[in-house]
């Protein structure tokens, strides 16, 4: 059933998610959504500053009688993943994304919800407004681009934040609370897109891998998602091998921290093997099928004819790609010796592409243990480098070390304790969360991490479960209140 979400409570956040949803906010493209923030802050006389790498900070005085509290600041990300479906015609920096209400979850038609993390801004959006929520003095920090380069918490300069505790709107499982997470970085190889005419006893075939769950590529790694872009070239590796299939174009995932939904290829196919490689095809989308039917229950993959794109991949083009991608390594690669159930080090081959004439294949890797982060990016690049392909690797950003003893979790665990009759789970994530980078720049920082429970995160498949909503808004005043 299809609702508005104005029937939702509390009705204020959720009036403030449904107006976030309207402004476009894509990674490195937030000023429409900072401009918003501002107007809101003049609005509501509150004091805002824009620093000079275009993070919004607005503050709000004390309620009476907590003008001694300490200051805490309310921290989310204005940015939103910018994933849709093939068939879903949609401009990310321009048309507003629609949410509509489907049981007991919160879903977008046919693109991400941006609940990650729209409903943190909107929780902080709402506490900044209220007049009848006790609290202490409160500061507001919505930091740029966190999804594709953390660029606003790397940006942020010592002496904006007075508060020196901070409350992260970015958690996606209601009941954990986190207080440390995994490092990441970006590996990047490139080469040279060299090409030939395709001759003549060849027929074009598009080959796509769809259908795929798609989702984040630190918090699921570890659910046995498929990958489209490894499926699609482990097809190809094998219909190269078999048939001397030759390639026109690969097109397989797009962003470096979502697991590829999607891809496609369109290949040139001896004659004499069109039956075969039919044939081939249907069987490996049987294979497919047995390997991943509880996990990817509506995955997709099949071949057709295609036009000719006219030229095909030079032969070492071909050979250097689809082995460097077949061999390059996805998933977990370690588990923590230290926390039952808990991701180390993972990699996450995000996507194979062209663009002004090269080829890039896009991989990114994640750790809480630094060494790790750093020995798995050099395990792709090597891969990579055998290809001979040019390989760069980011600067990357540091994880979040656990602190057990924090006085802001004890409250926190304590307040959820007393809204829920139960104790949270105390956890790490093995994704990258902005507190890394914060308390780098404010040493002695206490931070926690929490919030309601989204599932499908970086993908179209992205939904918000509504009941925990309401948890995570109780748990914030509460904290709040108690600090």
């Amino acid at each position: 059933m299809e609702n508005s979400l104005d029937q939702l409570k509390p009705s204020r956040l959720w009036y403030y998610f449904s107006e976030i949803c309207k402004v476009p906010r894509p990674s490195k493209k937030e000023e429409k959504i900072t401009s918003w923030l501002m107007a809101f802050a003049s609005g509501h006389g509150l004091e805002c500053i824009k620093d000079d790498c275009g993070n919004i900070l607005i503050r709000k005085n004390a309620s009476p009688g907590y003008e001694q509290r300490k200051t805490v600041i309310l921290q989310s990300h204005m940015d939103m993943v910018c994933e849709k479906n093939s068939d879903t015609i949609h401009d990310f920096e321009m048309d507003p994304i629609q949410p509509f209400i489907d049981g007991e979850w919160v879903r977008a038609r046919g693109t991400t919800l941006g609940a990650d993390d729209g409903i943190g801004i909107a929780v902080a959006l709402a506490i900044l407004e209220a007049k009848d929520i006790s609290h202490g003095p409160v500061e507001a920090l919505f930091t740029i681009d966190e999804e594709t380069g953390l660029t606003g918490a790397f940006g942020l300069k010592p002496g904006l934040l007075k508060g020196r505790v901070l409350i992260n709107l970015d958690s996606e499982d209601e009941g954990q609370v986190f207080i440390g997470c995994a490092g990441g970085k970006d590996t990047v190889a490139s080469l040279p897109l060299a090409t030939e005419p395709t001759t003549e006893g060849h027929a074009a075939y598009i080959v796509s891998m769809t259908g795929l769950k798609g989702g984040h590529s630190g918090d699921d790694i570890n659910k046995g998602l498929g990958n489209a872009t490894k499926l699609l070239n482990r097809f190809l590796w094998n219909a190269a091998k078999d048939f001397g299939i030759r390639i026109s174009s690969i097109n397989a995932g797009n962003l470096r921290n979502a697991i590829a939904r999607e891809g496609f290829a369109v290949a040139e196919v001896p004659v004499e093997h069109i039956k075969a490689f039919e044939s081939a095809a249907e069987a490996f989308h049987h294979d497919l099928e047995g390997e991943l039917h509880v996990t990817e229950p509506g995955l997709k993959f099949g071949v057709s004819p295609a036009p000719s794109a006219g030229t095909v991949w030079t032969k070492e083009l071909q050979t250097n790609v689809l082995n460097a991608a077949y061999a390059c390594p996805h998933g977990v690669l370690a588990m923590s010796r230290e926390i039952p159930n808990f991701v180390e080090t993972s990699t996450n081959l995000a996507s194979v592409k062209e663009k002004d004439g090269k080829i890039y294949i896009t991989t990114s890797q994640r750790s809480s243990v630094e060494s790790s982060k750093k020995d798995a990016g050099d395990m792709v690049a090597s891969v990579f480098r055998l290809a001979g392909a040019d390989v760069e690797q980011s600067k990357g950003y540091p994880g979040w070390k656990p602190d057990p003893g924090s006085e802001l979790l004890k409250l926190t665990v304590k307040s959820y304790k007393k809204l829920f009759g139960n104790d949270p789970e105390v956890l790490a994530i093995h994704a990258g969360l902005e507190c890394g980078l914060i308390g780098a720049i404010y040493p002695g920082m206490d931070m926690v991490s929490f919030g309601p429970t989204i599932k499908g995160a970086h993908s179209p498949m992205e939904r918000l479960h509504i009941p925990s909503v309401k948890k995570f808004w109780d748990l914030t005043l509460e904290v709040l209140k108690e600090l």
